[in-house]
């Protein structure tokens, strides 16, 4: 969203959908950089020739690759409260690996604002609930429940 709203409309908001994300390409190579950030070569995410004889018939990505595209696909659908002055990564609630997102596969998200709840005043909890889906796929890649902390001065 890019223009800010005020209270009233920020809940009227609560159970809507947000918007869906562009699709994003989740290559060999995206999944190989994940791998060596987070140190995880298990064989089904970087040996194709291995992977290809599992029953996923090739790699795939991290479940903790996909969950850390949130931010991308996710960013510009949520809310912009007025006067706002910073918004703060605050965690996630439930999240579920549903379906393994096979490498050269699109993805996208989906974006429901689930609810928001105002801590004290001034800081308000939005819980962005979040389904990845896999294009060409009956199962999406995972759900999760986001939650980031918004600031208003």
């Amino acid at each position: 969203m890019s223009e800010a709203i005020g209270r009233e409309e920020l809940e009227r908001l609560v159970g809507s959908e947000l918007g869906v994300s562009d699709w994003v390409t989740i290559d060999q190579e995206r999944i190989d950089r994940f791998a060596d950030v987070a140190d995880d070569h298990q064989y089904i995410h970087v040996d194709p020739v291995r992977a290809g004889a599992t029953p996923f018939g090739g790699t795939i990505a991290h479940g903790f690759l996909t969950l850390s595209l949130l931010v991308p696909l996710c960013l510009e659908y949520i809310p912009t409260l007025e006067d706002r002055a910073m918004v703060l990564n605050y965690g996630l609630d439930r999240v579920r690996f549903i379906a393994p997102v096979r490498a050269g596969r699109r993805i996208r998200a989906r974006c429901t604002l689930g609810e928001v709840t105002e801590r004290k005043p001034g800081q308000f909890l939005f819980r962005v609930d979040v389904v990845v889906e896999i294009e060409n796929e009956a199962k999406p890649a995972l759900a999760a429940q986001w939650l980031s902390l918004h600031i208003v001065r």
